[in-house]
């Protein structure tokens, strides 16, 4: 039975490696990798989110922006897809738990 992560990335010698931190754990992502497929391929984490109303764990499904199922608390700021924003050296990216309000509207002046 394996024991390992279920996602592997592919044999790519040539990209540049970086550390990100997530959830107080440092791991090592290709550039050009998003932040969910360096968390897979890591197996670091079961789930990126709770739902807002159950709590409801989720996890990355549709790994192209669509489903929302990957949102995550990146650099400190919530609600973004972590299936869409490549990884950065040096980034930091927690679960995002429940829900999180989106910021304010810029208001206009008249």
């Amino acid at each position: 039975m394996p024991t390992g992560p279920q996602f592997q990335r592919l044999p790519d010698q040539n990209r540049a490696t970086v550390t990100l931190t997530v959830e107080g754990r440092t791991i090592e992502a290709k550039t050009g990798e998003t932040v969910a497929a360096a968390i897979l391929a890591a197996g670091l984490l079961s789930h990126t989110r709770t739902t807002p109303v159950l709590g409801a764990e989720r996890a990355p499904y549709c790994m192209m922006g669509v489903c929302f199922e990957c949102l995550m608390v990146i650099d400190g700021e919530p609600n973004r897809q972590a299936c869409m924003t490549l990884v950065q050296d040096g980034m930091n990216v927690e679960r995002q738990l429940g829900a999180r309000t989106a910021p304010a509207p810029a208001q206009e002046v008249a």
